[in-house]
């Protein structure tokens, strides 16, 4: 079974070939295609991977290439992980938004919108590639912002693409620790948008154990999200929120952090990363010790502004481990198997939220077979978080419609509309300076 990623040299692909490695059932993956427009960052990735499968004799063979046709041709699945701009312009995305006083995140408010006019036009290509070159592949998108990707992308390749994220399993495996219940035996009752959900039960042998943690202050205090959000705040919503939604609910205090902080995340990464790939070029290192030591590092680190500002103290060990690479994989053997499981997944709509329409994609529980992934029933959201979900979706929307049409005016009505955007002036200035620093977004009129 071929897979092929695309972002091949990104820095996160051996957590996903490591966990390829662990699987040796029949119907595994057997052959990884890495696809890059950059040479170096494929041959210090490839490195890692080979030194990764050091003496597994049945390791996936590894190739690499610059072509995306050749890449694609004959793929069974289709990993996208790309990265539109490099670091350089997620750095970019954080400055000029965190200029003009709002929030520069990779995926939510200003920065996201950023993110996501210059990369949909090259998702969208990629996915008519798909549709061409192997049309009975399945694509398992992680390219942030990962919600809003994976729906232009759905409009080419329906039900075919899929898009994961490891925050709600992150945030499921929290809780549940917390209760004492082991997570591979809990129902997590989560919905919402990519970066925009809430746990509102956890389901343990058919029981929720979720009003049993609200009701104890010393239990919802004891791990992140609890020392996050605070406990009172917690328990006003009766539910638990997707690290992410810090950025809403503490918006102000958010912006100040990243507004003190030395560096912002982008720009931390990049030059993480810049360090990473030239030493794991170097024939003289192992590229595999340099990688896992940048690894350590960029885990530890994320988030670092929302939990200083809101108190939370440093990352439980339990996460530092990564995850995505682990839905990713119980998701292929789901589909390529017929492994019937239940995954946390980005997918269309149908009729699972009636607050929005049939192709809105949504995260929520999903059935994963044969026939790919499926939303399980939920529950209405409440109000307060259905406003929300309504109004990002109709964002994402107008991203999507900009990008499509080209129309500097619709990128500028996707900007004021974002709530965490406060006047239509700022969004005007804000689409001036992205502009300016991104060629990517030259098709802008």
């Amino acid at each position: 079974m071929k897979l092929t990623i695309l972002g091949g040299g990104g820095f996160r692909v051996p957590l996903v070939y490591g966990a390829l490695l662990s699987d040796h059932a029949e119907g595994r993956v057997t052959e990884v295609v890495l696809h890059d427009l950059d040479d170096c960052r494929l041959y210090a990735v490839g490195r890692v991977l080979d030194e990764q499968a050091a003496g597994i004799p049945d390791a996936p063979r590894v190739s690499a290439t610059t072509d995306l046709d050749e890449a694609l041709a004959g793929a069974d699945f289709v990993f996208s992980a790309i990265r539109v701009g490099g670091l350089q312009g997620r750095a970019d995305d954080e400055r000029v938004a965190l200029a003009e006083g709002v929030l520069g995140q990779e995926t939510v408010g200003a920065g996201g919108i950023a993110y996501g006019l210059r990369t949909v036009p090259v998702a969208v290509d990629i996915a008519r590639h798909v549709a061409r070159l192997a049309p009975d592949a399945w694509v398992i998108n992680f390219t942030n912002p990962a919600g809003l990707v994976t729906e232009a992308m759905s409009r080419h390749l329906g039900d075919r693409v899929i898009g994961i994220c490891d925050s709600p399993v992150g945030l499921g495996r929290r809780i549940a620790r917390v209760l004492g219940a082991d997570p591979k035996q809990a129902f997590i009752d989560y919905v919402g948008l990519n970066h925009l959900g809430w746990v509102r039960g956890l389901r343990v042998a058919g029981r929720d154990e979720l009003p049993r943690l609200l009701a104890d202050p010393g239990l919802l205090g004891s791990f992140e999200e609890g020392r996050l959000f605070g406990v009172d705040w917690l328990q006003s919503l009766g539910a638990i929120p997707n690290e992410y939604l810090h950025y809403y609910y503490f918006n102000r205090e958010a912006v100040h952090a990243y507004q003190r902080a030395e560096r912002t995340r982008g720009a931390f990464l990049r030059d993480q990363q810049a360090g990473f790939y030239a030493e794991a070029q170097r024939t003289d290192r192992s590229a595999l010790d340099v990688w896992d030591r940048t690894r350590a590092e960029r885990e530890a680190t994320y988030m670092a502004e929302n939990r200083e500002s809101a108190g939370a103290g440093e990352r439980e060990a339990d996460d530092l481990s990564g995850g995505y690479e682990k839905v990713a994989l119980a998701l292929m053997r789901a589909i390529a198997r017929d492994e019937r499981t239940t995954l946390i997944l980005n997918v269309r709509n149908g009729n699972t939220l009636s607050a929005l329409d049939g192709d809105a994609v949504i995260e929520v529980p999903c059935l994963v077979d044969a026939g790919g992934a499926h939303p399980l029933a939920v529950a209405p959201l409440p109000g307060h978080a259905t406003g929300l979900v309504c109004s990002v979706k109709a964002v994402e929307r107008e991203v999507l419609a900009a990008a499509e049409s080209g129309s500097r005016q619709t990128a500028v009505k996707a900007f004021a509309l974002h709530p965490l955007v406060d006047s239509v002036n700022v969004a005007r200035r804000l689409v001036d300076g992205y502009s300016e620093v991104h060629p990517g977004l030259a098709y802008l009129k």
